[in-house]
């Protein structure tokens, strides 16, 4: 497998969020050239607090020790937001690689401080499927970011 359908399989997991009735955002986890986890948003399907994409991906994985995540990619659908940002730093997770941050513009700064490498991909399909479930469910979008919309 290579960046592109790595991707490919965020975006999958994205779009069985939204098919499932949450928040389309995807997110795999990559280790030697392999997914080792994914997820999708679950927020609105578990009624979670946390559940965002990176960390439903993490959540896979289940318990591992620090050294495991040492050369992990964590690829994710939108730009991480300061919580899924905050487990990117936790476990020192090297390189994620973004589909998209014109809709939501997440922790990237603090995470290049500290030495993660942050790749942006612009990725059109990414952008499109967010703005569309924006359009479609404001109220939604602006709970799963933490900000209150009349």
């Amino acid at each position: 497998m290579n960046s592109d359908s790595f991707m490919d399989a965020a975006i999958q997991e994205a779009q069985l969020g939204l098919a499932a009735g949450g928040i389309p955002i995807g997110s795999v986890v990559v280790k030697g050239g392999s997914i080792v986890g994914r997820g999708h948003n679950l927020r609105v399907q578990q009624g979670s607090a946390i559940l965002h994409a990176e960390m439903s991906a993490l959540e896979t994985l289940g318990r591992q020790p620090a050294t495991f995540y040492q050369d992990v990619t964590l690829y994710t659908t939108l730009s991480p937001c300061s919580m899924c940002s905050g487990a990117i730093l936790l476990y020192k997770i090297p390189h994620v690689v973004i589909g998209e941050n014109r809709t939501f513009m997440g922790e990237e700064v603090w995470l290049k401080s500290r030495g993660v490498q942050v790749t942006v991909l612009d990725h059109p399909q990414c952008y499109q499927m967010m703005q569309a479930f924006i359009n479609g469910t404001p109220q939604l979008w602006y709970e799963d970011i933490g900000v209150e919309r009349a």
